[in-house]
């Protein structure tokens, strides 16, 4: 396949694959496999948010990151190495850095009914009457979508449409609303702190709604940064490290960072809701064969998608 240097993401529409007609289908997974196979990030229409839904999620999220830190810090468990619950600010760093990245953010997984037994129970603040709801229905919402994502990832792969369904259903996958922090003293922080420093996401795939404010970018594989924005309609939606593990390089782990705003506005809250799609921790990792050959030789030992996960958890800090 050619390169193609793409000056901002591409934009499918999910309903051409969900419910189109059979071209309309086998064009979103051509256009798919090509972004990914390039840049690693789209956007997405028709995903199943409603506008009703993202802002009671918005609202009831800024409510929560308003609150005093000291009650914050009730949610925060130390025991779960940040897999539920508050994490407070700077605790995670990217991989490779020492610096602890601009942020706060709070964690959601499974449903009771959906939670398989090593995954922890999820942790819900008192104080905000719509913080459950509101997150809870996003969660399945966008995982719905993932999974449509996936299947059509596995054609793209020319494996069964299916293939993904059973090792994501049930997958240990994180809701993280996210709240990038005013910084009312710039000249206090560290000279090399930044939102989020640049990274590839740990899981398979992520799923990210329009933020509150712009600075998202992402790396091109000529080096440049281009911005990533999405229409107020659309989400965006990437290749993470255990999707271009299994494909040996084929989808892109492209790497992006949220910088920092002019410092005249770096006393300003910016918010961002991204769901990371993971499988079970027991879904093997190993690169498929048919991304193997000559030109390609494997590039990853094979490994769990749980050790994986346990593996990142200690290079971005949250775990010991």
């Amino acid at each position: 396949m050619p390169e193609i240097l793409f000056d901002e993401i591409p934009s499918l529409d999910l309903n051409d694959f969900s419910s189109g007609t059979v071209e309309q289908k086998q064009e979103f997974v051509k256009r798919l496999g090509e972004a990914y196979n390039n840049i690693g990030f789209v956007s997405i229409k028709n995903h199943g948010l409603s506008d009703e839904l993202v802002s009671q999620l918005y609202a009831s999220v800024e409510a929560f990151f308003k609150l005093p830190d000291e009650i914050k810090k009730k949610y925060e468990k130390a025991e779960l190495f940040g897999q539920r619950g508050y994490i407070s600010k700077g605790k995670e760093k990217a991989k490779g850095r020492n610096t602890g990245d601009l942020k706060e953010f709070y964690h959601i997984g499974q449903s009771d009914d959906n939670r398989l037994s090593d995954y922890p129970p999820n942790i819900w603040p008192d104080e905000i009457e719509d913080f459950r709801a509101a997150t809870s229905k996003a969660y399945s919402t966008l995982q719905a979508a993932g999974i449509q994502m996936l299947r059509a990832i596995a054609l793209y792969l020319e494996l069964p449409e299916n293939y993904f369904d059973d090792k994501v259903s049930k997958g240990n996958s994180i809701l993280r609303p996210i709240h990038y922090f005013p910084i009312e003293n710039p000249e206090e922080i560290p000279d090399d702190a930044v939102r989020a420093a640049e990274h590839g996401d740990i899981n398979l795939i992520t799923l990210l709604m329009g933020a509150s404010a712009d600075g998202l970018q992402v790396l091109r594989k000529d080096g440049k940064w281009i911005p990533i924005t999405a229409l107020p309609d659309q989400i965006v939606v990437n290749v993470g490290d255990m999707l271009e593990r299994l494909t040996n390089h084929k989808l892109k782990s492209t790497i992006h960072r949220v910088v920092n705003p002019p410092k005249e506005m770096m006393n300003t809250s910016r918010f961002s809701i991204p769901f990371f799609l993971h499988p079970i921790s027991e879904m093997d990792l190993t690169c498929l064969e048919s991304c193997i050959d000559e030109n390609h030789p494997k590039d990853f030992d094979d490994i769990l998608a749980g050790d994986f996960l346990y593996q990142r958890l200690q290079e971005i800090g949250l775990k010991n």
